[in-house]
């Protein structure tokens, strides 16, 4: 067993994330997660909801480590990870949802718009995006802990940042994804779904 990436957030936040996935997600098709990291949420998804199959994906710099646990415990409806940067070429697929965790703030706003632009290409109509992690809201930290949390970001890389809701959702309707549903989850994060429009 080769030693693999782990992030104790991962396991914490993945039960109530899970929670939400099984309400918004079809019972069927093919879910792009972008930025897929350590790879716990998609092994652990995927083990769920064995009626999707999912398409893990990140920076080449976190191929090794995912492609790692893909290999050691994931089932047969967890694809090979493939190499996505959201600013540059995305997969020529479509996809009936697509998932992404703790990212947008971690990217610059450039970054961001990247993706949602990204996202309201490769998503099918009808189709949901799931965005899950901090975010404020009207302007304002929705806790202490995350203006910390926000500082701390900014202070390591000051494109970095918690958005606000209300930026997300304007940048949705740019890309026909609208918000159309918002789930509190524990340590004041939440998940956002966008939905395709026709």
């Amino acid at each position: 067993m080769t030693d693999l990436p782990f992030s104790d957030a991962c396991e914490r936040n993945r039960e109530p994330i899970l929670g939400v996935l099984r309400q918004v997600l079809p019972q069927q098709g093919q879910v792009l997660e972008i930025g897929s990291c350590t790879g716990q949420h998609v092994v652990h998804f995927a083990a769920a909801l064995p009626g999707l199959t999912w398409q893990p994906s990140d920076r080449k710099e976190y191929l090794a480590g995912l492609s790692a646990r893909i290999e050691q415990q994931a089932g047969g409806n967890v694809l090979s990870a493939i190499e996505l940067d959201v600013t540059r070429a995305w997969p020529e697929l479509r996809f009936d949802a697509v998932y992404s965790a703790n990212t947008a703030h971690i990217m610059s706003w450039d970054e961001v718009c990247a993706m949602f632009s990204g996202t309201g290409t490769v998503l099918k109509t009808n189709g949901v995006f799931c965005l899950y992690g901090p975010f404020n809201r009207n302007g304002q930290f929705t806790s202490k802990s995350n203006q910390t949390f926000d500082r701390s970001l900014r202070n390591r890389n000051p494109a970095m940042g918690i958005r606000d809701i209300e930026a997300l959702e304007s940048l949705g309707l740019q890309h026909q994804i609208t918000l159309i549903q918002q789930y509190p989850l524990p340590a004041n994060n939440s998940l956002l779904v966008f939905q395709k429009i026709p």
